[in-house]
């Protein structure tokens, strides 16, 4: 009998999460799951949820960095009614696919703006017997800007209703602990599956156009991604590799009118494009990558061995990516460039310290995460029919955590 999974999935200002969720969907479907993805932010190019079902829930975002505001499809700030719509609809898709599985991204270490409809659908799953498993996605590190409080509400939400939850990282690398001081009341429930990375396809095309020797210049989503992308254009003429081909990919979120700014500057060796859906090949043939320090984005450039400059997003409170990549570049694995630091001529010094340094070894650490993810995930929904009931988690410690 097939199993099923309801992936509650909900992106509001880059695309990151939505990128490891759909990495994570594939290797579902892979595993034999019937994968429904609740999709809570709208559609975007190169994600496809490849062998899940998409139920599109009422689309929401963030305004700008603001992850306090929430604002609707028309960019309007949500209101009760609105909630109440998304919540009915949200129970609605669980009764009707009846899961075996129900993974949730973040929740409850993050995405509390949506505690009006994640608590109403895990106590429904609590009523239910046998009752279908519940486990959280969650990535390695999380930021420090929780209150004070928090850590025990996050505790009890988890011993209430969670069975697993899946750290998306390598204990040997970053262990959950480092960011997450509750991690003993919650030793039992916590596996850690090894970092998602997209399996690297070949590149398109031949050629010119195969992305040998060229520089890759990435801004994630692009949201926040205006003063890298200037910042590189710029630095071009002043590194030793202005006559490589320099290929802009901006992502979806960048303003029009920034996107049109970098067009202009673009000939036959500076590509500027929104998206690619081979980037993780292109990197292991590139002369050298250049980019934010978003998780994703930094996992292929460690599975690829790819020389790389990051720049981490350090908005207030957000310590995640300077925190991974300055362990990383400790091990010699990528250099940064910190973002109060970016111009065009400190980022063109950053290229010349990057060339100088040997070629990056390839990461010793778990990079086939979406993998274990998947059997877990699989696991669980078996467990369903033969597991404990709600509430009877063994406490063992897990040193590694």
């Amino acid at each position: 009998m097939t199993r099923g999974v309801l992936f509650h999935v909900q992106h509001l200002l880059g695309i990151g999460h939505l990128k490891r969720a759909d990495i994570l969907a594939e290797g579902m479907a892979a595993q034999g799951l019937d994968v429904t993805v609740a999709l809570g932010g709208p559609p975007l190019p190169g994600i496809r949820f490849r062998g899940a079902k998409i139920a599109e829930l009422p689309a929401a975002r963030i305004a700008n960095e603001d992850f306090s505001t929430l604002l609707d499809a028309a960019g309007r700030p949500v209101d009760e009614s609105w909630k109440a719509a998304r919540k009915a609809a949200l129970l609605e898709l669980a009764r009707r696919t009846a899961p075996d599985v129900v993974l949730v991204e973040l929740f409850p270490f993050g995405r509390r703006q949506f505690r009006f409809e994640l608590i109403p659908l895990l106590e429904q799953f609590a009523e239910i017997a046998p009752r279908p498993r519940i486990a959280c996605s969650v990535r390695d590190i999380l930021v420090a800007s929780r209150k004070p409080g928090r850590d025990a509400e996050i505790v009890s939400i988890l011993r209430r209703f969670f069975d697993r939850v899946l750290v998306h990282g390598d204990p040997t690398l970053i262990p959950f602990g480092a960011t997450f001081d509750a991690v003993p009341q919650i030793a039992d429930l916590i596996r850690y599956t090894g970092y998602i990375t997209a399996p690297a396809e070949p590149a398109a095309g031949a050629g010119p156009d195969d992305g040998a020797g060229e520089v890759l210049i990435s801004a994630g989503g692009g949201a926040v991604g205006a003063p890298l992308l200037r910042a590189a254009m710029g630095a071009r003429p002043l590194t030793p590799l202005a006559d490589h081909v320099w290929r802009f990919l901006t992502g979806p979120n960048l303003p029009d009118d920034e996107f049109n700014e970098l067009a202009r500057g673009a000939d036959g060796r500076t590509i500027v494009e929104r998206f690619q859906a081979d980037f993780p090949a292109r990197l292991k043939t590139a002369a050298l990558s250049i980019s934010q320090a978003g998780y994703n984005t930094t996992m292929d450039i460690l599975r690829a061995g790819a020389r790389a400059i990051v720049i981490p997003y350090e908005a207030p409170g957000e310590t995640e990516q300077r925190l991974r990549s300055d362990i990383l570049a400790q091990q010699g694995l990528l250099t940064i460039l910190p973002a109060a630091e970016l111009s065009s001529e400190t980022l063109a010094h950053a290229v010349e310290a990057a060339l100088a340094r040997p070629v990056p070894k390839l990461a010793k650490f778990d990079l086939d995460g979406a993998t274990t993810a998947a059997r877990l995930v699989a696991e669980l929904a078996e467990e369903r029919w033969v597991g404990p009931p709600l509430g009877r988690h063994p406490r063992a410690s897990d040193p590694r955590a």
